[in-house]
């Protein structure tokens, strides 16, 4: 009974790990209510599991989705950064960030639980396990390595897909009503992104974490670190007898415990009749099963064990409460209202326009920095002329698809309207080496914070342009790709021509 007791004690804390986790991990609760996301400085950072970084709740980036990016950008350079910061995971944690902190791996197994029929492993899933491996190579550093000396940014396993984009990120957001004017974006990408979520969710039901062992490509990374991780499952030799029960009882494809698929989640503790495997964080033992004698040693005994696991709960409380408070605090949006409101634009040469961000109303002033240089472009200095904005970012793939379009409009129309391409700096880019690639006649300018595209009505989805008359007044605002037909129409447009 004892045992029973102790099982169903690990199993419970494991899941309120994973529940933890998911709620730290998407803490940003302005996000789910305003239907956009968080961007602050905390957003440098990376969750150790898969997790959206579009999710209007992230407080933190994806991993993967910050690797594909960084190989994406790098041209003949190394992503030091983000494989420095996936070997600090690996060396620490491995495999075990899948079975305790991962969203995804957590919403698989509630989904197993459902009573059904199960399809058991077998010499199919093991092979299929090894699946993900080549997804790796492929979609997370192939291709996007490939489009990088295309100068054209390909995240393949995000954009073609990531079940944790479909869910968190697209869903996220386009299910709050403050973004339902967007979903005619959505197109044959995100149906088929929704089709392969769905499929997964649903074969969820009957097979064990079937993303996790057949897809996830993080999951492949943190495998590579299985036999030096410093925390988790451990087995001593000298007291196993090589009954294979841990194996056998083990929903996940592993050949021994601690190898490249498992998951560390603990179950075979207590399947192992002599004691001989423990949960450890290098020599201090975490768990271990229940009455195993001297081979136990180093087990708290029942009062210790319970106090340490009330100071970690506390802990942890509390560090999801500082998280919260920091990034609610320090939300950028908050700040550029605020600063918006004690800043009123005073330019334009018809007051009785309301200022706003819909079409027809007046464009609040703003000024940004040029890239390379130069005077400082402001939306008040050029009254008397239409204004032509596009917000792209190098990581936007249809962004820099059609940078060459307004360039273009920039040499045909440059006297006669005022065009500039403004940088969108959600995440670190080295734009100006970006740029030294190309012969832009156009110039480019910077929106560090987000506020400026803010004031426009937007925040992470890109592209988006932006006309504005020469009195001011918006007259075209809309997110998506521009073809160079649209774009010189809406100019010759703009001009009364």
């Amino acid at each position: 009974m004892d045992k029973i007791n102790t099982r169903k004690r690990g199993r419970f804390t494991r899941k309120l790990i994973q529940l933890y986790a998911a709620v730290l991990y998407n803490c940003y609760a302005r996000g789910f209510i305003k239907g956009d996301i968080y961007t602050g400085k905390t957003k440098l950072l990376c969750a150790p599991g898969l997790n959206c970084y579009s999710c209007p709740g992230a407080v933190a980036a994806c991993p993967l989705g910050a690797l594909q990016n960084a190989v994406a950008a790098s041209q003949s350079r190394a992503p030091a950064y983000m494989l420095g910061i996936l070997m600090l995971y690996g060396l620490l944690l491995g495999r075990t960030v899948c079975g305790w902190l991962c969203p995804m791996g957590f919403i698989q197994e509630l989904l197993h639980k459902i009573p059904t029929p199960k399809i058991e492993k077998g010499r199919l899933t093991r092979a299929l396990s090894y699946f993900k491996y080549g997804l790796l190579f492929a979609l997370v550093f192939l291709v996007p390595y490939w489009y990088s000396y295309q100068l054209l940014p390909l995240p393949a396993f995000c954009k073609y897909v990531c079940p944790a984009g479909t869910l968190g990120g697209a869903l996220g957001l386009m299910l709050n009503p403050a973004n339902y004017d967007k979903l005619s974006l959505l197109g044959g990408l995100f149906t088929n992104k929704f089709v392969i979520l769905i499929a997964l969710l649903c074969l969820s039901v009957f097979l064990y974490r079937i993303f996790c062992r057949f897809l996830c490509p993080l999951g492949a990374i943190y495998g590579l670190f299985s036999k030096v991780a410093l925390i988790g499952v451990k087995v001593e030799k000298s007291a196993c007898v090589d009954c294979g029960l841990c194996v056998s009882r083990c929903k996940m494809d592993i050949r021994r415990v601690g190898d490249h698929e498992c998951i560390h989640c603990g179950d075979c503790i207590d399947a192992c009749p002599t004691g001989a495997i423990r949960f450890t964080a290098g020599k201090i033992t975490l768990r271990a099963s229940e009455g195993i004698g001297a081979q136990g040693a180093g087990l708290q005994n029942a009062k210790k064990r319970k106090m340490r696991t009330s100071i970690l709960a506390a802990a942890l409380i509390v560090l999801l409460i500082a998280v919260t408070a920091l990034v609610h605090l320090s939300d950028p949006a908050k700040a550029r209202k605020a600063d918006s409101a004690e800043k009123p634009p005073a330019y334009t040469v018809d007051e009785t326009i309301p200022v706003g961000k819909e079409v027809g109303m007046r464009a609040r002033d703003f000024t940004a920095a040029r890239y390379g240089g130069g005077e400082d472009f402001s939306l008040s200095s050029c009254l008397g002329r239409p204004v032509l904005l596009n917000f792209w970012a190098t990581w936007c793939g249809p962004c820099v698809v059609e940078l060459p379009y307004f360039d273009q409009i920039y040499r045909e129309y440059g006297q006669d309207v005022a065009v500039i391409a403004l940088h969108s700096q959600l995440v670190t880019d080295d734009v100006e080496k970006y740029l030294a690639n190309y012969d832009y006649a156009l110039p480019f300018g910077l929106d560090a914070d987000g506020g400026i595209i803010a004031s426009f009505g937007g925040s992470t989805m890109l592209p988006q342009t932006v006309v504005i008359d020469k009195n001011g007044v918006i007259t075209y605002n809309a997110v998506g790709s521009m073809s160079y037909e649209k774009v010189k129409a809406l100019v010759e447009e703009s001009l009364g021509r």
